[in-house]
This record gives C-alpha cells, sequence and structure tokens, in this order.
C-alpha cells in the first residue's frame, strides 16, 4: 500500500526539523565531551551558525520556502530525513569533539575560507534567483550563475568540506561525499527537466560548467 503524506508536511518541513536536532546533537556534545579546545569552539560556530541561518533565511524570504523541498513528505521519508540530516549530517560534529589532537593554525586557514566562500556562494546563488523569479525572469544565467549551473550546490559542498575538514577525521568526510553523490543524481535530473523546459538550456550548457567554476 502506498504511504500517504502528512497533510502539510513538506520534505523542507523534515529538513528543518533535522538542522534543530542537529544543532541540539552539537549542543549535547559540548556538555557532554566539553570544550577543550579550538577545534571544538570552531565546529561549533561554524555549523550552528550554518543551521541558524538555514532557519533564518526562510523567514528573511518566505517564498523561498514556497520554491525549495515543496515535495510532500509522508511519514517513512520524513524518518530518514530526520535521521540522515539531522543525526548523520552531525557526524563531523560528533568526531570534532572526540578529537584529542589540537587544532592546527593551518587547518583554521584552510578551512575558514572554504567556509566562507561555501556561504558567499550559497546565499549569493539562492539570493539572486530568489529575486529572479519575483520579477518573472525565466532562466537565470548570468551573475554567479553564469559560472556554474549548479553554484549553489558547490557552496553546500565547501561548507560541508571545512566541517570535515575542523573534524579532523577521514570518517567526516563520509558526509560531503554522501551529498557529492546526492547532487550528482539530483543534477542529472535538473539538466533533463531544464533542457526540457527552456530552449536556450543548450546554449548555457555550453557557457557554463556542471558543478565547480571553470572546471566541470
Amino acid at each position: 500500500m502506498q504511504e500517504t503524506a502528512t497533510s502539510g508536511v513538506t520534505q523542507l518541513t523534515a529538513i528543518n526539523t533535522a538542522k534543530i536536532l542537529t544543532s541540539v546533537i552539537l549542543i549535547t556534545c559540548g556538555f557532554y565531551f566539553g570544550v577543550q579546545d579550538l577545534r571544538q569552539v570552531l565546529y561549533l560556530c561554524l555549523h550552528l551558525s550554518y543551521c541558524s541561518w538555514w532557519l533564518l533565511e526562510q523567514w528573511l524570504y518566505p517564498l523561498r520556502r514556497q520554491q525549495i523541498f515543496t515535495e510532500p513528505a509522508g511519514s517513512g521519508e520524513f524518518m530518514v530525513l530526520l535521521l540522515m540530516v539531522g543525526l548523520f549530517y552531525a557526524l563531523p560534529g560528533f568526531l570534532a569533539f572526540t578529537n584529542p589532537e589540537p587544532l592546527s593554525l593551518i587547518t583554521v586557514a584552510i578551512a575558514l575560507p572554504l567556509y566562507i566562500f561555501g556561504n558567499l556562494f550559497n546565499a549569493c546563488a539562492d539570493t539572486q534567483k530568489l529575486t529572479a523569479k519575483q520579477y518573472g525572469a525565466g532562466l537565470v544565467q548570468d551573475g554567479i550563475w553564469r559560472f556554474s549551473r549548479n553554484v549553489n550546490y558547490f557552496g553546500d559542498l565547501l561548507r560541508y568540506v571545512s566541517f570535515s575538514i575542523v573534524a579532523g577525521s577521514p570518517w567526516a568526510y563520509l558526509v560531503p561525499v554522501t551529498i557529492l553523490l546526492l547532487y550528482l543524481q539530483r543534477i542529472a535530473q535538473k539538466e533533463k527537466a531544464m533542457a526540457e523546459k527552456y530552449e536556450d538550456y543548450a546554449a548555457y550548457q555550453k557557457s557554463s560548467t556542471r558543478l565547480i567554476p571553470f572546471i566541470w
């Protein structure tokens, strides 16, 4: 029997709940394991600020809630998203709190720019597309979108890579690798749908990269 979605519950509702769960897990790790080093301080600042911004952005730009993850979510899908986005995505945080090695300044120098530029790419891309759609634009292919057809995904990946770098464990990279695989699947579906929707999408494909600006 096909599972029906709970009335009013969308994928975005599940993801928002998962972001709150991630925040609770990270704060719990802070109390349980304690903050022993700059590693834990930096990780909390980065990941909690990201989760807070994810929720705050929807309050600042209510139209976003009508544009992203609007598909209904049944109870099964809700739990999968909650466990994956809420629990699994907190893995680097757990590893950061259980890592006894002190955080080096080189690691900070690598992770912080990745996080900052990841946020900038993601926020600029989302804001530009949101504004363009408000004014009835069709295919958005200028501004930051002229460099990559999925520059928002690229920014998101940079952000999660920065979390893994701060965590300082090879296991932490399971999260960005998993996200990359999910995005590649989503990109393949999106490319096909966009090509059918916009006549000029083929030209846009030739003038831009699929994910990583100037590379691929």
